[in-house]
């Protein structure tokens, strides 16, 4: 853990015991993640190329015995004290309809005892009660993965403590539907995978159909390079209709071509596919389909050594052109931080995240990222844009009790 990582922890530790009147059994904390290359090539069982960042949500935890879960968030998120919700009740019932009753930051906690409580275990540790306070760094709505980092701080502190024995790779499903049953977004593994299964200094490798991942060395550093993060502060929602859309255009296009998924469509496959569908529908196919190629180019890139950074840098920013163009998911936000980074003398750069805004990722030479960043900031104060936030991230490890 870095410096900030222990303050926070600290800081949560304190306000659990300011809060709930005693010590917390411990303190859990997961990452939130960027995503290098891989947009929206999860849910068609695709590959993905996360990695964990050093911001993360972290949960201070209390195993209880009066059967009531309470969260309370250390910022008072959205003006709520702490929440209430009967265990036994909760991972007995109809998800959607409890979700609606709860603020959207608590839904992601909730979500996560629900869907524990869905699976064939045992769930008398589940619903013995839990006292829990929530703190994190990782910027909301910024398409940085803040709720899986909420969801997999969770599981992990609940697993502990319940001694309930799932693995990561199980949690990442546990977490995926806490997201996508309970609080209704419909994503991908990527995210979840990201929080739990990262290490430091790499990326994740993922293939979404079977669920086996490498990590694949991300040297940054070594190569004298940084990734920039570029937060254009237009925030999105996973559970809003843009998402959901896009993924319902994708199981069109494998319904017309009669694959199980578009993981199964090669380039070579497009001229042929693009002739027995809607214009818009190929479009969205062509993305996921070039996408897919794109992440194994990178990862054959970065196990190179060394790794030609001018290269990664063009697959990064076609990736971004084939969301603008095909895709439909990026804004004007988002192409003026790419463009204006290229410009400046990125080596590439993308959105990262689902679309529809959050942020951008650009790969600068060090000594010229404070350029870059300057860059960007100037030209949207000359687009008459709200100033976005920059800074960079190294590749962090995945989930862990930190306490």
């Amino acid at each position: 853990m870095n410096e900030q990582s222990n303050r926070q922890a600290a800081g949560t530790q304190q306000h659990f015991a300011e809060r709930f009147g005693a010590h917390p059994d411990g303190v859990w904390a997961a990452p939130g993640r960027v995503n290098l290359i891989g947009e929206h090539t999860d849910y068609n069982e695709g590959f993905v190329l996360p990695f964990a960042i050093p911001h993360h949500a972290s949960v201070a935890v209390r195993r209880t015995v009066d059967g009531i879960l309470r969260v309370a968030g250390r910022q008072d998120v959205a003006g709520h004290g702490a929440v209430e919700v009967d265990l036994a009740r909760l991972v007995a019932a109809d998800g959607v309809r409890v979700a609606a009753e709860l603020p959207g930051w608590a839904r992601y906690v909730a979500g996560v005892f629900w869907s524990f409580g869905q699976s064939s275990r045992e769930i008398g540790g589940l619903t013995a009660g839990y006292e829990i306070v929530v703190d994190s760094s990782v910027p909301i709505g910024a398409g940085l993965s803040s709720s899986a980092a909420l969801e997999c701080a969770v599981a992990v502190a609940v697993d502990d403590l319940a001694n309930l024995g799932y693995n990561r790779r199980d949690l990442v499903l546990v977490c995926q539907r806490a997201e996508n049953e309970f609080v209704g977004a419909p994503t991908g593994i990527l995210d979840q995978s990201a929080s739990l299964l990262s290490e430091a200094g790499h990326g994740l490798f993922l293939d979404c159909r079977t669920r086996v991942s490498r990590p694949v060395p991300l040297a940054l550093a070594e190569a004298g390079l940084q990734i920039l993060v570029i937060d254009t502060k237009v925030s999105h929602a996973h559970e809003s209709g843009g998402y959901g859309q896009l993924r319902q255009a994708c199981e069109t296009g494998a319904q017309i071509l009669g694959v199980p998924a578009l993981r199964d469509v090669g380039v070579g496959e497009l001229g042929d596919a693009e002739a027995v569908m809607p214009g818009q529908i190929f479009a969205r196919v062509k993305h996921i389909v070039t996408e897919n190629q794109r992440v194994l180019d990178v990862v054959a890139l970065l196990e190179a050594e060394p790794f030609d950074a001018a290269a990664l840098g063009e697959l990064l920013t076609s990736s971004h052109v084939s969301m603008r163009d095909d895709f439909g998911n990026s804004c004007p936000e988002m192409d003026l931080a790419v463009e204006t980074a290229v410009a400046a003398g990125a080596h590439g750069a993308r959105m990262t995240g689902g679309g529809f805004g959050g942020s951008a990722i650009a790969l600068v030479k060090a000594n010229e990222a404070d350029a870059v960043r300057d860059a960007v900031v100037r030209a949207f104060a000359e687009a008459g844009h709200a100033a976005p936030d920059v800074f960079p991230v190294l590749p962090s490890a995945g989930a862990r009790r930190v306490s």
